[in-house]
């Protein structure tokens, strides 16, 4: 099956009968000390949900934590005192994605950083698009199942999230548990930077996104992709989420 979408004049097909999913399950990964999955038969009285146990269904309690179980799709609400929910947030699905792969260079002695550099480095001369896809490198397997837990994982400097809001990128998604540093005493200024929380406010960005712990395999070249971008509908911060790409042709 194909679809044609038109961006800034251009015409793209989308071929979605070849999906590129780029979420974690729930319980693979794990950051900032949340605790591991737990999915648990539910029980009253005699009943046990489970069939293994001799009930007719499986019957099962989750408990995780979105933020540090897996991937996951996150709105303003995640740094502000008003609520605010993914699930009223997000309202379109699909959008025109570009993927791009950075390395981390070294900042300081304790600290990996993607710089603002590298990624205008990637982008310059091409059009914008909605949604970012940030892969970073090197890009090993043990990022299928990595506890993130006091590693100081690489983030993004504040110079190189700014541009990214210059580009109104409205959708950031990256391989990593956090935009900023593990433990940077409860700043989060990429986060505020993003959601126009900043110095400088700008209201427009309310319906950002983003999207931390997916991973994107090196069979997936850099380039454009249409995006589906799927939460689970809770009325939170942030969800569970499935990222899907799909490859494009002019």
């Amino acid at each position: 099956m194909k679809v044609t979408l038109t961006h800034n004049g251009q015409s793209y097909t989308a071929h979605l009968n070849k999906p590129i999913d780029i979420s974690l399950p729930l319980g693979q990964v794990r950051c900032f000390m949340a605790p591991e999955v737990k999915m648990v038969p539910f029980q009253a009285g005699d009943f046990i949900g489970s069939v293994r146990a001799g009930a007719p269904v499986n019957y099962y309690n989750v408990f995780f934590n979105p933020h540090g179980n897996g991937t996951h799709t996150e709105c303003r609400g995640h740094i502000t005192r008003r609520v605010h929910s993914i699930n009223q947030t997000l309202k379109k699905h699909h959008f025109l994605a570009r993927l791009i792969s950075v390395k981390p260079i070294r900042q300081g002695k304790e600290d990996l950083v993607i710089t603002e550099k590298m990624i205008k480095r990637q982008l310059s001369g091409k059009d914008s698009t909605a949604a970012l896809v940030i892969r970073t490198r090197p890009n090993r397997f043990s990022k299928l199942t990595k506890d993130y837990t006091d590693t100081n994982p690489p983030y993004l400097t504040d110079k190189a999230m700014q541009y990214l809001v210059d580009q109104k990128v409205q959708h950031l998604l990256i391989d990593l548990p956090s935009v900023d540093r593990e433990v940077d005493g409860g700043k989060l200024s990429a986060h505020h930077l993003f959601w126009g929380m900043g110095p400088v406010r700008d209201p427009s960005r309310k319906s950002c996104t983003i999207t931390e712990l997916i991973y994107v395999g090196d069979h997936v070249e850099d380039g454009l992709y249409l995006l589906n971008l799927q939460t689970a509908p809770i009325e939170l911060d942030a969800t569970p989420s499935r990222p899907v790409l799909f490859a494009i042709s002019t």
